[in-house]
């Protein structure tokens, strides 16, 4: 094997980075590190004052109270006690109130409820430059702007959603007003939800009594029909007194004519007068249907939330971050710094 000189540096020695040699070179050029640093932070403080800002205002909902739905509340629930009453309901269903806040958080997720809130607001309007691709871009990105963040309950997580804007009175007061937007179209949502089941119960409604009235015209032209035949074979015998000791109501139909003609006569008369008789369930029915055929009253601003957290005016900037920048522009600058104190020491 072949052993190299005592005099011949090695490949390794060669390779070696020379430490001490680095630092005494980076000291050496530290003024144009420190510059460069300097230089490149001003430049992102400098940038921060003409980029575009971005505020967030948050926003956390609940399920709301009884107050809040006003007259919903008690309209919707008289609909349940119906199909209580008519055995329509399911065991269990959840809330009024619970409902109405399920509506809300659609509507408070819902792309469509996001674009049409931006197509009637002047924050939107103000940023149109009158080319259609470039206005749409910016509806979507405004759109996008508005952020649903659904709660979790094992975590005790309530639902939220952030808006960001340029300004924070912006994203404060656009949020109040993409919230009560949520809401207004939940309600007319609720509101068109009410009117149809309304109708279908009220026809239900109908339908029963008809029914009921049907059933009682019929057994009353029967016993009608009944008490003639019999007063008629009464009058063709002559039979002119009761002959039976059997009570009248226990009587069958087809042996009424021993009662006699007086009796018969009185009785075919009182059927004449009185007409058909109902029982209980159709005076009640009749009197519902008689609340069903006014109709619903609507309220088209009632409210489907309650506020855990009201929006308010961020009181920190999302974007840009300044201070953050800074440091980061800052760190570059000093590399940059160092790689030319670095080429400048190895033209000299």
């Amino acid at each position: 094997m072949t052993q190299p000189l005592s005099g011949t540096p090695s490949a390794g020695t060669e390779n070696e980075l020379d430490i001490r040699g680095l630092f005494r070179t980076l000291w050496a050029g530290k003024l144009w590190i420190g510059g460069m640093a300097l230089l490149f932070a001003l430049l992102a403080l400098a940038w921060t004052f003409f980029a575009r800002q971005e505020w967030s205002a948050t926003a956390i909902t609940d399920s709301p109270t009884v107050n809040m739905l006003g007259g919903f509340y008690s309209q919707q629930q008289f609909l349940r006690n119906l199909d209580v009453k008519a055995n329509l309901a399911p065991v269990e269903q959840p809330s009024v109130m619970d409902e109405s806040y399920k509506e809300f958080v659609v509507q408070l997720a819902s792309w469509d409820t996001r674009r049409d809130f931006w197509l009637q607001t002047d924050y939107y309007k103000q940023r149109l430059v009158g080319n259609s691709k470039a206005d749409a871009a910016t509806l979507d990105e405004l759109i996008n702007n508005i952020q649903y963040t659904p709660g979790d309950a094992a975590r005790n997580l309530n639902d939220n959603v952030k808006l960001i804007a340029e300004t924070a009175p912006d994203a404060n007061n656009l949020l109040r007003q993409y919230v009560a937007f949520a809401s207004q179209r939940a309600a007319s949502h609720l509101n068109d939800e009410l009117k149809g089941a309304w109708a279908a119960r009220t026809m239900q409604m109908k339908a029963q009594v008809k029914r009921q009235e049907e059933v009682a015209k019929a057994i009353y032209n029967r016993r009608l029909h009944n008490v003639e035949q019999a007063l008629k074979v009464a009058e063709q015998h002559n039979i002119s007194r009761n002959e039976t000791e059997v009570p009248p109501d226990e009587l069958p139909d087809s042996e009424l004519f021993m009662l006699g003609r007086p009796m018969l006569q009185a009785r075919l008369e009182n059927l004449q007068a009185v007409g058909p008789q109902f029982d209980l369930d159709y005076d009640q029915n009749r009197a519902m249907l008689n609340t069903l055929n006014v109709g619903p009253t609507l309220d088209p601003r009632f409210q489907t939330y309650r506020y855990l957290r009201t929006p308010e005016e961020p009181v920190k900037r999302d974007s840009p971050r300044r201070v953050f920048l800074m440091i980061i522009w800052g760190i570059v600058g000093v590399l940059v710094g160092a790689g030319v104190a670095l080429t400048r020491r190895r033209t000299h």
